[in-house]
């Protein structure tokens, strides 16, 4: 795109799906401007590329929950005070879209959708959303949202699965652009190896081969649980990488499990990629909008189980992956044991599909229209 642009996002942290999403964007387009309510990664980026909020220099900074009711005015706001633009490409899960920019028509701002508010939109996919102070003020954050939603000319979204939910939300149709995965980045990644820890590398030595491995931060909705189920199911090890607020409940599981369930809290980046490489399945079982975990496994050659509702289910296919129908155990059984017999090949050629490259293409030809 020519002209002056501002690239827009909630705000900045140091990982994150999202963050992808915005790094892709900032490459596509070096010379554009980057705002969002606060920048928790400073060095992320050249100095004085980010813009923040006017939130970022008040207590509220870094305070999503506390921030969350002034944000549909606060976007309103700052699409006005940084003065004009030609183009305007948002990166929303909350209320970004909202955002209007100076000097950019309608059919100019690019919105690209991780979901529309899930504790909105979709609260039992998310425990903000039963909350009694969330619940007495969505039917006012919804009809909000619905506007400004309504009103997106150029709208793309990470799945097919977000599409319906933007349709139901907004009633407004969306292109399906499914997120970058830097598959060159976890590959690089597994095969060193050397640059391990000594405590990284006796811990993956100390992890069986044969193992189901379940990856996400310790939280209900991410189904860890089931990955121990399916480990119940199968009669082999389980690996649970992550760290969360679950844990306990999680370790309590572990040990009345007749499997060994082995904790991988926190682990690095590298030492991730060594346990996607060394995993016999990735099981990915909660309800995601889109699910990048899976295909960085799929990029190393490990097939997936992921669950048959979502967005998850369309980073696999038959030839890469297995759809889990149930959480009883012969679901549980016949899911791994499909998927275990799958060839590496072809998870790596399917995991091809969601490469940066290939989203950066796709996101310069949405917005040349």
């Amino acid at each position: 795109m020519s002209g002056r642009g501002l690239i827009v996002h909630e705000w900045i942290e140091r990982t994150g799906g999202a963050e992808r999403v915005l790094d892709a964007f900032a490459a596509t387009h070096p010379s554009a401007d980057i705002l969002a309510l606060w920048n928790d990664h400073p060095d992320r980026y050249e100095p004085g590329r980010v813009r923040e909020s006017a939130v970022a220099r008040t207590p509220l900074r870094g305070r999503k929950a506390a921030a969350l009711p002034l944000m549909p005015a606060l976007w309103r706001y700052e699409g006005r005070r940084h003065g004009a633009y030609d183009w305007a490409l948002i990166s929303s899960h909350l209320f970004a879209h909202h955002v209007r920019v100076r000097g950019v028509p309608p059919e100019r701002h690019f919105a690209y959708v991780h979901t529309p508010a899930r504790y909105l939109w979709a609260p039992e996919l998310d425990a903000r959303g039963a909350s009694p102070a969330v619940r007495a003020v969505a039917p006012l954050f919804r009809a909000v949202d619905r506007r400004r939603g309504a009103d997106l000319i150029e709208v793309a979204v990470n799945s097919a699965f977000v599409r319906e939910r933007v349709r139901r939300a907004w009633g407004v149709d969306a292109r399906v652009l499914h997120p970058p995965v830097d598959l060159q980045r976890i590959r690089a990644a597994a095969a060193a190896r050397s640059s391990l820890t000594e405590d990284e590398q006796a811990l993956l030595d100390s992890v069986p081969t044969d193992a189901l491995l379940g990856a996400s931060r310790f939280v209900p909705y991410k189904r860890l649980d089931v990955v121990i189920a399916a480990g119940a199911a199968t009669g082999r090890p389980v690996v649970v990488a992550g760290c969360g607020p679950d844990e306990d409940r999680l370790r309590a599981l572990a040990t009345a499990a007749p499997v060994e369930v082995h904790f991988v809290i926190a682990p690095s980046d590298r030492l991730l990629a060594c346990l996607f490489d060394r995993a016999a399945v990735l099981v990915f079982p909660g309800i995601e909008d889109f699910g990048i975990v899976p295909v960085e496994a799929l990029a190393l050659g490990t097939p997936v189980v992921v669950a048959a509702r979502g967005g998850a289910r369309e980073s696999t296919s038959e030839r890469s992956g297995a759809c889990l129908p149930g959480h009883d155990p012969d679901s549980l059984a016949d899911a791994v044991e499909r998927a275990v017999r799958l060839d590496p090949s072809d998870c790596r050629r399917d995991a091809e599909r969601f490469d940066v490259a290939h989203f950066r293409s796709e996101v310069a030809s949405w917005t040349a229209t």
